[in-house]
């Protein structure tokens, strides 16, 4: 039988930050809080502050599962008790160096705090992303996909929308017909998100907690949108993260934290043209 979320003071004392993307409702955000069955805990990636938030509000919550975005099913499957308790052991089995993702040094609180709690996985897999450029969304997810709006484009100024994204977010250098395919790779991520928490919730009950980027948490078009088109009778509930003095993350959240912003070089460096050589 599922049990609802029991969130403890701190977060339901949460200071909403004032902006369009939020809900100016705070009693109807700290219910659905209350009574979630799915946490989405959103996060800048590199920011250090995002993860050991994440990490404390899974104490709260307690959770009898957690499912990461940055490990594929095989990944989570492989874990076992004894790695949990050893940092480097965990990071060896889970192949992390190899893994693009950032230190895990800022992710192995979060795996403490979960305890005892079921594992899972949400990375599409690499050949789906390389499948995603040929085939239809719907036939790459598989037999599910309708589930998730994957049968069906996305409305005109959507799908503009998420372009323009995509191409902002890779420094205006992707080639034009390149950004319905990420747009694509977006959802079916999405997609793999929500379907792994539905399982989860399905398998072990409630609370399931989703360790993801902001982007996916997004309560308009992310992944807790696509449980409600799945399974619109599960309470979802999705935090995000900002940076002080950066713009507030894309989209809507129930609730926005901030913590302070990380330096990191400008990642569009690379693609700027170096000044000709003075004659």
């Amino acid at each position: 039988m599922m049990r609802s979320v029991q969130l403890c003071a701190p977060l339901l004392s949460l200071t909403l930050i004032a902006s369009a993307a939020l809900s100016q409702e705070s009693e109807a955000d700290a219910q659905r809080l209350e009574e979630a069955q799915v946490v989405f805990l959103g996060e800048v990636h590199d920011n250090p502050a995002h993860h050991a938030r994440q990490a404390e509000l899974v104490a709260e919550i307690r959770p009898v599962a957690v499912v990461f975005e940055m490990l594929t099913n095989e990944q989570a499957a492989s874990i076992q008790p004894e790695d949990l308790a050893d940092e480097a052991a965990l990071a060896d089995r889970l192949a992390w160096d190899e893994s693009g993702w950032p230190d895990f040094s800022m992710y192995y609180p979060i795996f403490q705090a979960a305890g005892e709690a079921a594992i899972f996985g949400a990375a599409m897999p690499r050949e789906e992303a390389r499948r995603a450029r040929n085939e239809p969304l719907d036939r790459v997810f598989g037999p599910s996909a309708g589930f998730y709006g994957l049968d069906e484009g996305l409305p005109p100024e959507q799908q503009a929308e998420r372009e323009a994204m995509q191409m902002a977010a890779h420094c205006d250098a992707l080639p034009a017909d390149m950004l319905p395919v990420m747009v694509g790779i977006q959802r079916l991520r999405d997609a793999r998100l929500a379907e792994t928490a539905l399982e989860a919730l399905s398998m072990h009950g409630a609370p399931v907690v989703v360790i993801t980027g902001n982007g996916h948490a997004r309560t308009d078009w992310g992944a807790p949108a696509l449980i409600a088109m799945a399974a619109p009778e599960v309470p979802v509930a999705a935090l995000g993260q900002a940076e002080a003095g950066r713009d507030a993350p894309d989209g809507r959240f129930d609730l926005l934290e901030e913590t302070e912003a990380v330096e990191r070089d400008d990642p569009c460096a690379a693609f700027e043209s170096p000044e000709p050589p003075a004659n």
